[in-house]
This record gives structure tokens, sequence and C-alpha cells, in this order.
């Protein structure tokens, strides 16, 4: 099952990036590993997928002694700034910045360990109440102050777009999105690169792909149903 899903993920992307005229290449494609064993995990890394995602501190905890040294273990969930310390030095990114406060906590973490984190800044474009990141219309100034800060460096935007029955309907957010990714980009910000845009799930990550994502987070496609405690 692990092996068709991945192939039918990868013929997606292909598709997509086709139809937007984009390369292939451009893609990250993260395997969202939530709540799923570490056996499973393992089918996913046999295909060839090395970059997975996280909701939980705890459980980027409890899996990353067990699987290979080389995944790159990206946060995607919200992330508490007193759970910052068990994850700077696993982490290869942090998609899921909603603060300056916790910006500051990453930062802090990441001076003591001697790493320099690559964070993404979370907007919450859709405007939902229910879901974390910031205004769209705060970015700028929240990007500018994080900029300053030592340890970590701002590689991009990412959101978490509304459930929709029509992926197709997501595609305003999406666009949204990378407009204001360039907007930023041209400011020209110090510390701050706008190279990754973190954006399109299960449900419609190839609208994403063909909007501009260069990350998308793909569970329920690869990983099937999630059964929830």
């Amino acid at each position: 099952m692990i092996k068709e899903n991945v192939l039918k993920v990868r013929e997606n992307i292909k598709n997509a990036c086709k139809e937007s005229e984009r390369s292939e290449d451009e893609v990250r494609l993260i395997a969202v590993s939530k709540t799923k064993p570490v056996e499973m995990i393992r089918e996913v890394y046999d295909e060839g997928i090395r970059d997975f995602g996280e909701n939980k501190v705890q459980e980027i905890m409890d899996k990353y002694d067990k699987l290979p040294s080389d995944i790159r273990w990206h946060m995607i969930g919200h992330l508490q700034t007193n759970k910052v310390k068990y994850i700077i030095d696993k982490v290869y990114m942090i998609h899921s910045v909603d603060s300056l406060k916790l910006a500051r906590e990453i930062s802090k973490e990441a001076v003591k360990k001697n790493v320099n984190m690559p964070i993404l800044i979370e907007v919450n474009m859709g405007g939902e109440e229910s879901k974390f990141g910031i205004d769209p219309k705060d970015a700028v100034s929240m990007i500018e102050e994080a900029a300053l800060l030592p340890g970590i460096s701002i590689k991009g935007l990412m959101t978490v777009a509304p459930y929709v029955e029509v992926a197709e309907k997501n595609s305003t957010i999406f666009c949204k999105m990378r407009e204001l990714s360039v907007d930023i980009k041209r400011k020209n910000i110090d510390n701050v690169s706008m190279e990754c845009l973190s954006m399109g799930m299960s449900g419609d990550y190839p609208v994403a792909i063909k909007e501009g994502a260069t990350c998308i987070r793909v569970g329920t496609s690869i990983f099937g149903e999630r059964v929830y405690k």
C-alpha cells in the first residue's frame, strides 16, 4: 500500500509541476508521519523519502533515535515555547512559528546549542479562528523583528489552508500566500529568504503546487487514514 501511495503522490506532483511549467526539483515532499508507527515510517523511508513532518514534540522525541539519522524532521504543528529545548538540535526546520515570543525562544535555545535553526513564519491566510498563524498584515513587521535574532534563519512562510471538499477552492489562499512571499522577498530583509513556501496537504497539494508551493505536507495520501486514540 505504502509503495503504491508514494508512487501516486509522486505522479501527482509530476503532473502538477508539468501543468504549471515548474521543475519537480522545486517541490519538497514532506511525509506527515504523526500518529504513525516507526515501522510504517521505515517503509516510506525505503521508498526514498527523507523529509518527515510531525505535529508533536513528544512524537519526534520517541521516534528520533529509532530511525535513520539522515531523516530530516520538520516540526509542522503548534509549538509551545517550553518544548522548544527538546527538539532544537533534532529538527531540520520549524514550520509553525506563529509569534515573536516563539521566535525568541527558538533563538535562545539555538544559541545555547550552537545551532542555526531554519524557521518558517506561519500565516493564517484563511482567517480561521481555529487555526494558528499570524494575520497576513502583521507578517512583515514580525519578520523584520525576528530576522534580528541570532541562531535562526527565516526561510519562508507556511500556512494551513481551510478544509474544503473541492481543492480548487483553496487556490485563492495559496495565491495570496505566494504574493505575500514575493512582497517580502522584494524588501531584501537581512537574514530572510523566501525560498520555502510550505502549503498544501493531502486534499489540495496539486493545487498548492500550481500556485507556487515549494514544500507540501502529505500524510493521509501516503500513510492512509489516521486512527486517533
